[in-house]
């Protein structure tokens, strides 16, 4: 069965006859008589009864008729849907998958301005780093945004060879606690792990089974267990929380003017390895043009992001 059948029946039934069926449609009454013919044997029904005036539909050709009518209606509708999607289908189509990071925040808004001229589908998942890798192997984006430190890269590496990606550095920064301003900590210039010990310790959700090495905080506490955690699983709710209380938490320390709180600095974190920021490709994937763009502008946003935590810790 073909719409094209369908599509002959239907005629014939507006036109009354075959006849006049095959000459709107411009074609022969015997190339439709034929099709209709092998539509019926196909389906083992027989649609109508050939008089001298024309046709006449039985039950179960009228039935049929019916169900053709609403498929090419159907098929009609389908084909107008996707012919206008294709007159706007997007011409930038680009995805990124990312730990949270206020910077990468920055860095999409100004690539999306960069691109306001185009017609775009863009895509910012912040998520865990698991599910970057996850999102970058079965390239379900473009990029992905992670960190290592001298700590986690063992265990990170290895991961990421079981799944034949590669880490490429772009910019190493020290690690930091996030603070209030006013918050107790501030008097100090630098922090010790024992410095946090007293004070809430937010951690983000990390799903079951996955390794420590993962979490996007500075692996601390290795004896003295904060008796305080607050476990959480947005960026922007861990530094409201940071900035209405004198819970802390610690990471790459970069805050973004604009985005991040105006009410949380952050503090040198003493005593731990530098944090490695960078971006995950396939083996063998060299950065397509769209991925360069966004990483050059990454880059900048990076360093703005310093001189301004900088600016934030002078203040203090």
């Amino acid at each position: 069965m073909t719409f094209q059948q369908l599509n002959y029946l239907v005629e014939i039934s507006k036109c009354g006859s075959i006849n006049k069926a095959a000459q709107k449609l411009f074609l022969s009454q015997s190339g439709i008589s034929i099709a209709i013919k092998e539509l019926e044997e196909e389906l083992n029904i027989t649609f109508f009864i050939r008089t001298n005036k024309g046709v006449t539909f039985t039950p179960e050709g009228k039935e049929f008729l019916s169900h053709a009518v609403s498929l090419l209606d159907s098929k009609k509708r389908l084909e107008k849907m996707y012919s206008e999607k294709r007159s706007n289908a997007a011409n930038v189509y680009f995805s990124i998958a990312t730990q949270r990071y206020p910077f990468v925040e920055q860095a999409f808004i100004e690539f999306v301005k960069a691109h306001d001229h185009e017609t775009y589908r863009l895509q910012l998942k912040e998520t865990s780093i698991e599910d970057v890798v996850d999102d970058i192997s079965s390239h379900n984006a473009d990029i992905g945004i992670v960190s290592e430190s001298d700590l986690t890269e063992k265990i990170i590496r290895k991961l990421l060879e079981s799944r034949e990606l590669e880490f490429f550095p772009m910019s190493t920064v020290k690690p930091c606690v996030y603070v209030r301003k006013g918050h107790p900590l501030c008097s100090k210039k630098s922090l010790r792990e024992e410095d946090l010990e007293s004070f809430p310790y937010i951690t983000f959700e990390q799903s079951q089974g996955v390794a420590i090495d993962f979490s996007e905080e500075c692996q601390l506490f290795s004896n003295n267990a904060p008796s305080q955690r607050i476990v959480i699983n947005t960026r922007e709710t861990a530094l409201d929380m940071i900035a209405g209380s004198d819970a802390v938490t610690t990471g790459s320390g970069l805050l973004v003017e604009g985005i991040s709180p105006k009410g949380v600095v952050s503090i040198p974190l003493e005593g731990q390895p530098d944090i490695k920021l960078g971006y995950l490709l396939p083996y063998g994937t060299k950065l397509s043009p769209l991925a360069a763009e966004f990483t050059e502008i990454l880059k900048d946003v990076i360093q703005e992001s310093i001189r301004y935590t900088a600016s934030l810790n002078s203040d203090m």
